[in-house]
């Protein structure tokens, strides 16, 4: 009578499992995404759309599934090998992709590679092979980049424009119009406080506090708010912008017309990144963006003694890898030896 309750127990446990399992392997894909910023999943699209173009390559346009469909459809998966991941990166290194694009490339399709074995899409032993396709460190990077003719197909540059000290300075001295008390403000917080163009574009006028000169903000990447207090230059900027245009609630900046009036509106990530790149070429500095802002104020507080922890908590960045390498940067390599 035992054994055959136990055996009882045992069947209802093995159906309950492999119906639980079944259940959660159909929500994985709404489970991951769900989790995700709408930062990291439009990233992971423009990953997923190179992945369609290259599936739709490999199999003479017989499977072109777009990136959208690659995002939210384990379907999308069935049938994809360890051998279409592997040619995968060679394409994309004959193509001439920047090696850290293939390895972001990479590294979003083995994700979704890894759900869609979850769901059922790819067998379990293509899955293993899968997550042992390599990226590329630093060293064959350089090694491959030797050897091709285009190393650099991709969405960022292989290095931040630099900026003078005295191009900044000219870059947060606008004119006293409205569009241009507009871009001092936008100037002064990119190179001052390092924010990003997405920091930037999310700012309200309630972030600041006129009184004791400092702003709060929040960084979508970290998840994390932070109280940064307003350099002289951007404090100059800021009262000038709240004492003549800045409206009396939402977005801190205003978005403007052809002839410099400006609008009711805020302005868009893109707005301010094309913004930044004119105002840019009027000081002399070609294919600025509000990125090269960031590496510009991180690479002045490192020459300035600031240390990697400092730099870390005031840049927003969650580890020290980042901070450190601006601090290494400027170092003088043998500024300790002894002769």
């Amino acid at each position: 009578m035992t054994t055959a309750i136990v055996k009882r127990d045992v069947t209802a446990m093995t159906i309950a499992g492999q119906v639980a399992n079944q259940y959660a392997a159909s929500g994985a894909f709404a489970d991951y995404t769900g989790r995700k910023s709408d930062n990291t999943l439009r990233a992971q699209r423009a990953d997923l759309a190179t992945w369609s173009v290259y599936l739709c390559a490999a199999t003479n346009g017989a499977a072109c599934p777009d990136a959208e469909t690659l995002q939210y459809d384990p379907a999308a998966w069935q049938g994809v090998t360890w051998g279409l991941v592997a040619g995968f990166v060679k394409w994309m290194l004959s193509e001439g992709y920047a090696v850290g694009t293939v390895n972001r490339h990479l590294a979003t399709v083995k994700v979704y590679c890894r759900m869609a074995s979850q769901a059922g899409a790819i067998d379990a032993t293509d899955a293993a092979m899968i997550r042992s396709v390599q990226g590329y460190g630093g060293k064959d990077a350089r090694r491959i980049d030797e050897r091709r003719e285009t190393t650099r197909k991709g969405a960022k540059k292989a290095l931040a424009v630099s900026i003078s000290n005295e191009q900044a300075t000219a870059l947060k001295m606008q004119p006293d119009t409205p569009q241009g008390r507009r871009d001092a403000v936008i100037m002064a917080l990119l190179l001052d406080h390092g924010l990003r163009v997405g920091e930037l574009t999310a700012l309200l006028v309630t972030a600041f506090d006129l009184r004791s000169g400092t702003f709060t903000f929040y960084r979508p990447k970290v998840g994390k708010t932070q109280t940064h207090r307003l350099t002289p230059d951007a404090a100059r900027s800021i009262k000038a912008w709240f004492r003549h245009d800045a409206l009396a609630i939402g977005a801190l900046l205003r978005g403007s017309r052809k002839g410099g009036a400006l609008t009711d509106a805020g302005m868009s990530e893109r707005a301010i990144t094309e913004r930044v790149r004119v105002l840019g070429e009027a000081v002399g500095v070609t294919g600025l963006s509000a990125h090269d802002c960031r590496h510009y104020w991180a690479t002045r507080a490192a020459s300035q003694g600031t240390d990697p922890f400092a730099l870390r908590d005031a840049g927003g960045w969650t580890s020290l890898a980042m901070p450190s390498r601006y601090v290494e940067a400027s170092a003088i390599a043998n500024e300790r030896v002894k002769l």
